[in-house]
């Protein structure tokens, strides 16, 4: 999950609920990555929701064309 700019640190306020913010202390989980794994995750997630919303077209206009004509090269695939 290397970053652009991984080095370059800034500080910000989050708010978590109580019981769960208890538990990670006692489980001794660094609270800071543990946030940037999850914001992390949820960047990627949202990156390729997007990727997919703006190339819904070109999916759906590939697979039609595949179902017309079938995969290119198919005659030489081996199974």
């Amino acid at each position: 999950m290397a970053r652009e700019n991984a080095g370059v640190r800034q500080r910000t306020n989050v708010t978590l609920p109580e019981a769960l913010l208890r538990e990670a202390r006692q489980l001794n989980i660094n609270l800071s990555q543990a946030c940037e794994r999850g914001l992390s995750a949820a960047v990627l997630e949202m990156k390729a929701a997007q990727w997919q919303q703006e190339n819904q077209a070109a999916i759906e206009a590939w697979n039609a064309h595949v179902e017309e004509k079938g995969l290119p090269l198919a005659e030489n695939r081996q199974f």
